[in-house]
């Protein structure tokens, strides 16, 4: 039986091992993406109107993204924050409209905008996920590198999705059989906490390849079904829970999404679907304000997110709490509140918060760039030993082989 864990380790993996060191070192650095970002690019979250003497009173987010609608007619905003932080940008995230002439989607070559909140100026525009190492698309291509390695879909197959979550499926079942594998002998078990730091070569390489997994096994385990829930969450995930817990579905889960061009207008305005959101809130005694809202054309439904300005990655505990309102009749469609629901929806609720270390706040996004460079760590090593004992097989068959015989002359 050991015998047989040891070839599907091996095989799983190497099938997995490049996916995992790009996912690891990815998730070390966007850890910390909101941060990096703003270093990076200023542009997009410092307000150029800061500081200035007589410059005004900022405008709120839903004036903000009427101003740039009425500028732009050819792009709606799908999401705004409500308020801005002092002295920084509001961001937007936008679509094209519906070219009447063509019945197709306009041409927009960005899906993202950084807006003064004073002057209403676009101070920056990208298009969020591009395939780009510039300055200003590199933590958004990192970001999405990590879970999809920008794979593309097929015939509206979201490849990069499956992969990566097939990939998390693997290493969830593959880190059972390392564990297993990782204590061979019961009585020396603490061979498999140890690093042999002086001896250095491949005998460290393979303790850090062990015991450095053993000793982050539980967190290891907690990052690949993790990775499976936020991949493939409705396909995987919700169906094995449903077994043993009941699930609440909300609008993303009970609609069927449309294609842009047939998505119509929504007949209730972003102003009205805060109220009404406002008002669900305060009956279920949500203490933060609206923080932001966001628009789905394909699933014709806005949600009314509640943090305070600034806290929209939601930075601790199980996130923020969104609540959801039909665009066309203004009705209460459900709602994600943390800590309410049932045991599976609190275990849904949990899986970013976990994935990311958000859950921890400050402590558990250091725990998890940490991990990220580890998971890397150990996709090397494995490949180190796998080499290693190749070699070393090879020249053994060679000592082993008979000596051709040498053909005479004739």
């Amino acid at each position: 039986m050991r015998a047989l864990f040891v070839i599907i380790h091996r095989w799983f993996g190497l099938a997995a091992a490049v996916f995992l060191f790009i996912s690891g070192a990815t998730g070390a650095v966007i850890s910390w993406d909101h941060e990096l970002d703003a270093w990076l690019n200023p542009q997009l979250f410092h307000a150029n109107s800061a500081g200035q003497t007589g410059a005004g009173a900022p405008k709120g987010g839903l004036e903000l993204a009427n101003l740039v609608e009425k500028a732009e007619p050819k792009l709606r905003v799908t999401y705004v924050l409500a308020e801005s932080e002092p002295d920084h940008t509001i961001g937007m995230m936008v679509e094209p409209r519906i070219d009447p002439a063509t019945g197709k989607p306009y041409t927009l070559d960005y899906n993202q905008i950084a807006v003064d909140p004073v002057t209403a100026e676009v101070q920056g525009r990208r298009m969020w996920g591009a395939i780009s190492l510039s300055r200003e698309n590199l933590l958004p291509f990192l970001y999405k590198l990590h879970y999809t390695m920008h794979l593309p879909d097929m015939g509206g197959f979201e490849t990069g999705i499956w992969l990566m979550g097939i990939i998390g499926i693997v290493w969830a079942l593959d880190c059972f059989i390392a564990l297993y594998l990782s204590f061979p002998n019961w009585r020396s078990w603490r061979k498999s906490f140890a690093f042999r730091w002086r001896d250095g070569g491949h005998k460290l390489n393979f303790d850090l390849h062990r015991s450095g997994g053993v000793w982050v096994w539980a967190l290891l385990l907690v990052l690949a079904v993790t990775s499976v829930s936020m991949n493939l969450e409705r396909q995987v995930m919700r169906p094995i829970l449903q077994t043993v817990s009941t699930l609440t579905p909300g609008p993303f889960d009970t609609r069927t999404p449309v294609a842009p061009e047939k998505a119509g207008e929504p007949r209730i305005s972003r102003e009205q679907a805060v109220e009404l959101g406002r008002q669900e809130g305060l009956k279920l005694g949500l203490a933060d304000p609206v923080g932001g809202v966001f628009y789905s054309s394909m699933f014709g439904v806005y949600g009314v997110g509640f943090f305070q300005p600034g806290n929209d990655h939601g930075d601790v505990g199980l996130g923020n709490a969104w609540l959801y309102v039909d665009s066309n009749t203004g009705a209460y469609a459900g709602g994600r509140v943390p800590g309410n629901g049932s045991a599976g929806d609190i275990f849904l609720q949990a899986q970013f918060p976990l994935h990311s270390g958000r859950i921890l706040g400050l402590p558990g996004r250091i725990l998890i760039s940490f991990m990220g460079a580890l998971v890397a760590m150990l996709s090397v090593t494995g490949v180190v030993i796998w080499v290693r004992k190749r070699k070393a097989r090879i020249q053994q068959r060679a000592r082993l082989a008979p000596p051709q015989a040498v053909a005479k002359p004739r």
